[in-house]
């Protein structure tokens, strides 16, 4: 039987969703065992979805508050550093035959220094590589971009050199071509899909959030920062013209980045004074994944105006899983899927006038005008929790053909 270790010291967004995944994958295969580190909140959640069955095969071991603490500071150079300690110290008290960081952008730079895992191979999810973009043709990199993407260009190519490192996984299914082509030993890095959450097969409409029956639902939701898109999106409102205020309806739903606050009571405020006709909701708080469903069900576009953000969006799956097109940024690979999969709409998102322009735009024609509605479909049947649990478990499973065939 197979014994793999997951490390994953953080509880929120994607972790959260992906252990969950793991989870159920593995309990399901009787030939594979995982023990699973995890924060000691997401421990908890995660023993009480196990069957007694299982726990012989499946260990939820909760991280220490002191290891918790290095695994997560701002520093990420330390960080980096204390879940390579931590990973080596679990592998080895475990006996588990290889380790996973479901996180592990951070981990190239102990990685590229040739630093090993105690003679244990080791993979993990790059949620973030931006070194490609510029082969995209459209790509305008400030200086801070170009020395981000040096700096990675240098540290990926040191990383896989590093015997221990056994696969790299990508969420962005157009970097490893590139790796492939561009860095010896290109060929540990593979795509793995981003799963979209599982639908439910019976859902409640709750209350509040139908869109009136003459306006057209525009959605925003999540973890609501300036880098999402918030405050540019408020800016974008009060440029709207009168016949597109009149004719939508604007719900803000999650939690407000505290420090963000008073800015957006105050844009708020003046737009309910200068554009009286728009139906404007601001829900400030953190939604449970049913109500952020019947939230996104009962709207017609789904909007994601993040600032120059590199790398894959769970908001993109909830859209095409709702058949909703999504008004997103033009930049990097989110716009990227978007326009190759035909998904909804992009535009330069860090430009209010544009973002108010392209709101009006998708008022004026219809929102179903800027997706394919199969395309959405055939994305989301790709991008299956199976899928990627089993894709995340045979990158270091070499017969994980055969672990599946048993169960």
């Amino acid at each position: 039987m197979s014994h793999l270790l997951v490390l994953e010291p953080d509880s929120e967004g994607h972790p959260r969703e992906w252990l969950e995944h793991l989870v159920a994958y593995a309990a399901a295969q009787p030939r594979l065992g995982v023990t699973f580190v995890v924060a000691p909140d997401m421990g908890v959640h995660l023993t009480a979805n196990l069957s007694s069955a299982t726990r012989d095969r499946i260990q939820v071991v909760p991280l220490q508050p002191y290891e918790r603490w290095l695994c997560t500071r701002r520093l990420l150079s330390l960080a980096a550093f204390a879940r390579w300690w931590v990973m080596r110290r679990y592998l080895n008290r475990t006996g588990a035959q290889a380790g996973h960081f479901l996180s592990f952008d951070h981990l190239c730079l102990p990685l590229a220094l040739g630093l090993g895992t105690g003679g244990r191979p080791v993979s993990g999810i790059l949620f973030r590589p931006s070194v490609h973009y510029a082969a995209w043709g459209t790509y305008r990199p400030s200086a801070g971009e170009r020395l981000r993407d040096l700096r990675k260009t240098a540290l990926y190519r040191l990383m896989l050199m590093n015997r221990s490192v056994r696969t790299v996984l990508s969420l962005d299914p157009y970097f490893p071509l590139h790796a492939q082509r561009l860095y010896r030993h290109g060929s540990k890095v593979q795509a793995v899909p981003d799963p979209a959450y599982p639908q439910s097969a019976t859902l409640r409409r709750e209350a509040g959030t139908a869109t009136p029956a003459d306006r057209i639902g525009f959605v925003l939701f999540g973890y609501l920062t300036e880098r999402k898109g918030l405050m540019v999106l408020l800016d974008a409102l009060g440029r709207l013209g009168t016949a597109a205020s009149a004719r939508i309806a604007i719900t803000i739903a999650g939690r407000i980045e505290p420090a963000l606050r008073d800015r957006v009571t105050a844009c708020v405020d003046a737009l309910r004074q200068s554009h009286p006709d728009l139906v404007l909701r601001i829900d400030d708080r953190w939604l449970p994944a049913r109500e952020l469903d019947a939230l996104v069900k009962a709207s017609h576009v789904v909007l994601a105006p993040y600032q120059r953000f590199v790398g894959s969006s769970g908001v993109l799956l909830w859209a095409a899983r709702a058949g909703l097109p999504l008004l997103t940024q033009d930049f990097g690979l989110l716009g990227r899927l978007v326009r190759d999969h035909r998904l909804g709409l992009t535009t330069d998102t860090t430009d209010p006038v544009r973002l108010a322009a392209s709101i009006e735009r998708m008022a004026a024609a219809g929102p179903d005008t800027f997706m394919d509605p199969l395309a959405a479909q055939s994305f989301v049947a790709a991008r299956t929790p199976h899928n990627f649990a089993s894709t995340v478990m045979g990158s270091l499973c070499c017969d994980m053909q055969d672990v599946e065939r048993a169960a």
